[in-house]
């Protein structure tokens, strides 16, 4: 998920000052057919995943009401090792309610384009009831329903409810829950609702929690968290008015118009972890294929009034990144990807990923020099890896998949768009995706670890900037220690070993030591574990002569005239790294250090014919992690050339911004 589309564009738009001028390029035209660095056919043997649960649901929506009806079949397969007889459920959609916990801690420090100000507005309201459970050779248990709040005790929260079976299932045997529920749709927030007539249903049913680490884990929802769920089947029946256009994340297995006006359409997903969906009466269509090393891929684009010319956007930028995960990270296994475009007014929509289906987020008028169609695009199929088949716990490692996710999108947007253009374009100013990462990382780059569980960060600012931001730039930093090829190695390692597996955190990092054959303890425990800073300076840089007291210099005796040079590196963070330091004089001449960052600061000394001209910390600014890059460097002769440069471009930034701004509100 992207915090906001209007967060990338501010966020992007800030970003104007850095580089010069690229032409837009098109993502490299041998790419799509670029094999896999593993051959296709062991993940071609179906079933990909163990599958634990199967879903067979059928739902109608009433666009009346807002609302859907359905039931709902879970065979649940009992792989615990133990038996179980008390089983804990996810009803999402009861987080719209003004106690809830989400909103509660919307109001604590907002969330996700939801002001902690906003007043409570009953369109927002969104609820899930289950009116009728039974289970399988125990009858009606609707009665034995608990609701119960894991995390913080608030009984208001009914995101989470509990049935306990007269006896428990055994080790290898199933169980089957059979269940009606009724949707509220909220007017969309959180990526799931309606507006007007458009519909995008995520997190919608009764969903079985995932027994891991030897427990159930089955959190409440909260307002920076994600979700989490086990590997199966889907089955779903969807009967909508006939003027509705659909789209989901499965594959179309019929559709048939009823006699009512209605039509019904049957999908079936597998090995996949969610179902989600999309209905409007006003999509256009965009259809397209790609080929990889697992097979040809139907690309569905389904596009909003007003937004076609982002269209041809979305699609080039979708099998760009599909061709780019396919050489570096894997196969993409699936015969289809979904692309939902929403409309006007329906922002809290977009930026957000479902097994096979993303929303993605354009405006009416998209300059092609602003890439956000094409950024949220490559982001929101990057979770199609490592939300959608790593399947990693987001409520407690959120970082393992948006932030290794930005780290990738900042290397698979780079190679497609180019190093310094990849989200800012224009003949006057481009700027990176790894430069967005690292500005969210220096918005809040100690408060809290990397490994916070999402619900526990100090702010909603800080879970954006640490695990998104910090990530990536933690990530982008290794590369610097580890190598940008090994770092690639890693990951297509980490994906290789445990797609369909749900890993943890000490997975990952054992699979990048295991890669690059180094023990990386000492930066994870800084970068990762810790809330160390980053931050280097040029302390001093002056050059002296050598015979000082000698008052008078004849003209003659200049060129012989010895300098003695002072170069004084300075840690001032907590963090220790090696950096490298290159120290330029005035003759041309360079002077290349190494230094370990152990002590508090080094002092380097030259004797030489010339005087300093300038003193530099991370040539190539390969250190991310700083969070200072200004006090990287000393400089003799000031050049203040660039402040005309940077003027204009203030100009046409906040004037950007502006008319931005204006049309969002």
């Amino acid at each position: 998920m992207l915090p906001s589309l209007s967060t990338v564009l501010l966020a992007a738009t800030l970003l104007l000052f850095a580089g010069g001028p690229r032409t837009v390029s098109e993502p490299p035209s041998a790419a799509p057919n670029a094999q896999a660095p593993e051959a296709a056919s062991s993940i071609l043997n179906s079933p990909f995943s163990t599958r634990v649960v199967a879903y067979a649901i059928d739902a109608k929506l009433n666009t009346t009401s807002h609302s859907i009806d359905a039931t709902e079949t879970l065979v649940y397969k009992n792989l615990t090792g133990q038996p179980q007889q008390a089983f804990p459920f996810h009803l999402y959609m009861n987080a719209f309610q003004p106690q809830s916990t989400l909103m509660t801690e919307v109001r604590m420090s907002g969330a996700r384009g939801v002001g902690a100000d906003s007043g409570w507005n009953e369109k927002n309201h969104g609820s899930i009831t289950v009116t009728k459970l039974e289970v399988e050779g125990a009858g009606d248990l609707t009665d034995k329903m608990q609701f119960i709040q894991p995390d913080d005790h608030n009984t208001n929260d009914r995101t989470v409810f509990q049935v306990t079976l007269p006896k428990p299932v055994a080790p290898g045997a199933s169980v089957e829950f059979h269940m009606t529920f009724h949707d509220q749709l909220p007017e969309v927030l959180y990526r799931t609702g309606y507006k007007r007539d458009f519909y995008m249903i995520g997190q919608w049913f009764p969903k079985v929690g995932v027994w891991w680490k030897n427990a159930w884990n089955c959190h409440q929802f909260h307002a920076d968290s994600e979700f989490f769920a086990d590997f199966g089947t889907f089955d779903v029946n969807l009967t909508v008015p006939q003027t509705e256009i659909l789209g989901a994340g499965g594959d179309l297995i019929s559709s048939a118009n009823n006699s009512d006006g209605t039509k019904s359409a049957k999908f079936h997903s597998e090995d996949v972890h969610d179902f989600s969906w999309t209905a409007s009466p006003d999509y256009t269509i965009v259809e397209d294929t790609w080929t990889g090393s697992a097979g040809p891929v139907k690309l569905h684009v389904l596009m909003s009034p007003g937004h076609m010319k982002s269209a041809p956007r979305y699609a080039q930028a979708l099998k760009g990144t599909l061709a780019w995960y396919d050489k570096n990270i894997g196969p993409y296994p699936y015969d289809r990807v979904t692309v939902v475009d929403p409309p006007h007014g329906a922002f809290n929509a977009g930026g957000m990923e479902y097994p096979t289906l993303i929303t993605a987020g354009t405006t009416w008028y998209m300059p092609t020099g602003v890439l956000a169609p094409e950024d949220v695009v490559n982001h929101e199929f990057g979770h199609q890896y490592w939300y959608g088949m790593v399947a990693t716990n987001e409520f407690e490692d959120a970082w393992l998949d948006e932030g290794i996710n930005s780290y990738v999108e900042a290397k698979s947007m780079a190679a497609l768009y180019g190093e310094n253009a990849s989200i800012i374009n224009f003949p006057f100013a481009t700027a990176s995706e790894a430069q967005l990462l690292r500005i969210e990382y220096i918005s809040m780059p100690d408060t809290d670890p990397i490994t916070r569980f999402s619900w526990n960060f100090i702010s909603d600012n800080a879970y954006g900037g640490v695990t998104y931001g910090k990530t990536g730039t933690v990530l982008l930093t290794l590369e610097k220690v580890v190598g940008e090829d090994t770092m690639l190695a890693a990951l297509h390692e980490y994906f290789l070993r445990y797609r369909f597996k749900h890993p943890t955190g000490e997975d990952f990092l054992k699979t990048i030591e295991d890669v690059s054959h180094q023990d990386l303890k000492w930066y994870f425990d800084q970068a990762v574990y810790g809330t160390n800073i980053l931050d280097y300076d040029i302390w001093e840089a002056h050059s002296d002569r050598l015979k000082w007291w000698e008052k008078e210099i004849s003209r003659k005796k200049t060129t012989d005239e010895i300098y003695r040079t002072y170069v004084i590196v300075h840690r001032k963070g907590d963090f220790i790294f090696p950096v490298d330091v290159v120290v330029k004089f005035e003759d041309g001449t360079t002077a290349a250090e190494h230094w370990d960052g152990r002590d508090r600061w080094v002092r380097y000394t030259y004797d030489r014919k010339t005087k300093v001209a300038s003193a530099q910390i991370d040539p190539g600014n390969k250190v991310r992690l700083d969070r200072n890059f200004f006090n990287n460097s000393y400089i003799v002769q000031e050049d203040n050339r660039a402040t005309h440069k940077l003027e204009n471009m203030w100009v046409f930034a906040s004037e950007w911004i502006s008319q931005f701004l204006a049309w969002v509100s």
